[in-house]
């Protein structure tokens, strides 16, 4: 029987009950009195509008808005699973048949084991019982959404778009040399020449970059006051190098020495790392330390996964890094074929944006004032260009793997320590006849590393965990200085590293020979005259 739609005289003047009839009339009355309605969670409440409505909290909204999101995904997914149903659920389907033939294998027993397990999980599901099923679906929709929240945030108007620019490969010029195994190698060369260094220095490139970095900004005055050769060179695959067809660290050290034989750098050298180029510079000092006079790190980098690396060192490293770099780091280590897609869409796609969102980089405020400098973005163009002359993405995916994989030694191999004797009667007998001194182990020469305290690229505490594995490394700190900022357009900067590597300037190498006459008779002076052989003598330069 239906409610009168009329209220009877017993609640004139007064609030009457709730009746079922308020839900489809909204919870009001015909005669617009205050009434009771009902409210989400069954709890009634008076909507008179001088009675205040208590506030929401946000945990009850953050629950209310899950269950509706997993409410909707649920439907979603069983609308998806009716779909495929109809269409290959049927008993004459090739799915149907197959599945047949898969619920009695291993594999369908393992997914039957699969169900049962993820049984728990029932209770906290809206409707389904099936939690394979809803917990995918939810997954999936929850893929899309943060797909559609990227894209909105690529989109918003509140952000003005950087400047793209496009970028120009530009006409082969460097100079190469072959290598043994028949590829090409291409070298820049500055300074002073072979015959007259005093010092030889041999940079290997980072990331995304190529053999016209160097030492950004490097005047050449600088490099004749203090007689040195600086050679760079482009990694197998970047600029005008060709591939290697398996590359690793030893073979990139391989590289360097044979370059220094090719161009003439008969003694040893220094080396020169700075950012991830430094793995290479590690390479050298552990397999072919008896060429080396000394390394240069500038933010040197070391392999984030490192298993020597102590929690509060790992947690410093990567607290500094965005969500995007992790990321990465982690397709580098896990997934290496996908990067290949993020590089193709980036700095590979031919147009030139920042630098800073190409790599996924977070940097400090004099980082970001010194790449909004045109010098430096001029420069940072044109070695980009360089850097992707190619347009493949092997080099760059190979290069990022190499930082975030086993490098084949330990930074601890490095460390100066003495070789220990071997066991048994016969190695105590030879060590106490023998009158040799003690032999030592490891890198023998100097390590200088400069870090910047504002770096956020290669975070002090990298340079933190190298100094803990190599105490005997001299470490530079800088206050306010961020990755870029000390090596990159600073004349003073540069003018400090030559002097702490090479003491004071005394130019290039310029040879005087005396030659002694014998005098002849009636002569009553004996002459002396001084030769100058200057570029004619070939020398060999000075570690």
């Amino acid at each position: 029987m239906s409610e009168p739609d009329t209220e009877p005289e017993f609640y004139a003047g007064r609030p009457r009950p709730w009746r079922p009839n308020d839900l489809v009339n909204g919870g009001g009355s015909s005669t617009g009195r205050a009434v009771y309605g009902a409210v989400p969670g069954g709890v009634a409440m008076s909507h008179n509008a001088s009675e205040p409505v208590p506030p929401e909290t946000l945990g009850g909204l953050v629950r209310e808005f899950s269950k509706a999101a997993a409410e909707m995904a649920v439907e979603f997914g069983k609308g998806c699973r009716d779909v495929v149903r109809q269409c290959l659920g049927n008993r004459d389907s090739v799915l149907r048949r197959s599945l047949g033939k898969v619920r009695g294998s291993y594999l369908g027993k393992r997914v039957t084991q699969l169900r049962r397990k993820l049984r728990f999980v029932n209770e906290y599901l809206p409707e389904d019982k099936d939690p394979i099923h809803a917990w995918s679906v939810i997954v999936l929709v929850s893929l899309l959404a943060f797909a559609v929240l990227y894209v909105n945030t690529e989109a918003t108007p509140s952000s003005p778009a950087p400047e793209i620019k496009k970028m120009h490969i530009h006409p082969p010029r460097a100079a190469r040399v072959m290598l043994p195994d028949g590829r090409f190698m291409a070298y820049k060369e500055q300074g002073v020449s072979a015959d007259r260094a005093r010092f030889s220095i041999i940079a290997p490139h980072s990331f995304l970059s190529s053999r016209l970095a160097g030492i950004p900004g490097l005047k050449p005055s600088l490099l004749e006051e203090f007689g040195v050769r600086l050679l760079t060179y482009d990694l197998p695959g970047f600029g005008e190098s060709d591939p290697h067809p398996d590359r690793n660290l030893e073979s990139s050290a391989m590289d360097m020495l044979l370059l220094a034989d090719a161009v003439g750098v008969n003694d040893k050298f220094w080396v020169v790392g700075y950012s991830s180029g430094s793995m290479h510079a590690w390479a050298a000092l552990r397999y072919i330390p008896d060429r080396l006079a000394g390394a240069a790190m500038f933010a040197p980098m070391v392999n984030p996964y490192d298993s020597v690396m102590n929690r509060e060192e790992r947690r410093r490293t990567w607290g500094k890094w965005t969500r995007s770099r992790k990321f990465l780091y982690f397709l580098a280590r896990s997934f290496p074929r996908f990067l290949s897609f993020f590089y193709q869409r980036s700095f590979l796609s031919g147009k030139h944006g920042q630098i800073d969102k190409w790599l996924s980089l977070s940097l400090g405020k004099r980082d970001k004032a010194l790449m909004e400098d045109p010098i430096y973005e001029e420069f940072w163009q044109r070695d980009a260009e360089e850097s992707i002359r190619q347009r493949i993405s092997k080099p760059f995916v190979e290069e990022a793997v190499l930082q975030v994989s086993n490098w084949g030694f330990s930074l601890a191999d490095l460390k100066l320590q003495k070789k220990e004797q071997g066991k048994g009667v016969l190695n105590w007998i030879k060590s106490m006849l023998s009158s040799a001194q003690e032999e030592y182990i490891g890198f023998l020469g100097p390590i200088h590393i400069w870090q910047g305290m504002d770096d956020k690229v290669v975070p002090p505490s990298m340079t933190d965990f190298v100094h803990r594995i190599l105490p005997g490394a001299a470490v530079h700190k800088l206050p306010y200085e961020g990755h870029f900022t000390y090596i990159y357009f600073c004349d003073e900067c540069h003018r400090q590293i030559f002097t702490t590597l090479f003491g004071t300037p005394q130019g290039p190498l310029n040879f005087t020979a005396e030659v002694d006459e014998t005098p002849l008779e009636g002569n009553t002076e004996e002459p002396e005259e001084e030769v100058t052989l200057g570029d004619s003598v070939p020398v060999l330069a000075e570690a």
